[in-house]
């Protein structure tokens, strides 16, 4: 080997706060890639299977932060976040948040991270913990806010899942995340709907449920016309879907299962 070769550069250090579910995962991932990790949790217990696994664990969030340039957020609630950074000095740090947010309350932190001397960036998981450090389970995490941290840190966030930054604006990360998750509440209250319409009506639940999965596969394609993609061809008249949300509305009365969500779903049967 030459003088001349030159070595890869060392994982780069980080700290975590928060080792829920979500959080433990991608500290796991990250010391499983190396990264020299720091994490704090407001309840201790949680970190001893990632002291074991080489984590640094801070006694205290404030002493956490100190220990790395690039600190990463992964807490309850934004009220959480502001009650774990109260007495952290952020001078000069690089403020990554995965904490689940409202886009107001992501350009909030953003100003008040910004005034107390650090970058910000934010960020809405796609992910649930099983999907994290398995690229091939898809999931990933938007990012908006300082590019400048994104492209600094892009190799670092990408350990764990993948990374999509969605523009500069701190809130876009998080109107993006709550945005499909939304669409996946709805989704996950009509199967349940659908279920319930079936319950007791003597049909196999596992086969059923199969459909179901089958169904909302083969329709995905088409919820894209609902962001301006392009409209599948139609040829269903106002009169015929009206009547069909009709029959739905009916249906779940015989069935004596809530219409509430039908009602909501379903423009042409309000007032019903």
């Amino acid at each position: 080997m030459s003088d001349n070769t030159v070595e890869s550069a060392s994982p780069a250090p980080l700290t975590l706060l928060g080792l829920g579910a979500m959080g433990t995962a991608l500290a796991r991932t990250w010391l499983a890639a190396g990264h020299p990790l720091t994490v704090w949790n407001r309840s201790p217990g949680r970190s001893a299977e990632l002291a074991a696994a080489g984590a640094r664990v801070a006694a205290t969030a404030a002493e956490a932060v100190a220990a790395s340039p690039l600190v990463v957020v992964c807490l309850l609630d934004d009220a959480s976040v502001r009650a774990a950074l109260a007495d952290a000095d952020l001078t000069g740090k690089d403020l990554v948040d995965l904490t689940t947010s409202t886009p107001a309350e992501s350009r909030t932190r953003a100003v008040w991270a910004n005034e107390r001397g650090a970058r910000f960036l934010d960020g809405g998981i796609m992910a649930v913990p099983p999907m994290v450090g398995v690229p091939e389970a898809g999931g990933y995490v938007f990012y908006s806010g300082s590019r400048e941290v994104f492209d600094a840190h892009r190799d670092v966030l990408a350990v764990p899942v993948a990374t999509r930054y969605v523009g500069a604006d701190p809130g876009f990360a998080a109107l993006h995340d709550v945005a499909l998750l939304s669409a996946m509440t709805a989704m996950f209250a009509g199967a349940r709907h659908a279920a319930a319409l079936v319950a007791d009506a003597g049909i196999d639940q596992k086969e059923f449920g199969t459909l179901v999965a089958d169904w909302l596969t083969a329709m995905a394609p088409a919820t894209a016309a609902y962001a301006g993609g392009p409209v599948p061809e139609d040829s269903t008249s106002a009169a015929v879907a009206e009547a069909g949300d009709a029959t739905l509305l009916r249906t779940a009365q015989e069935q004596g299962v809530d219409t509430a969500l039908l009602i909501a779903s379903a423009g042409s049967m309000t007032g019903m």
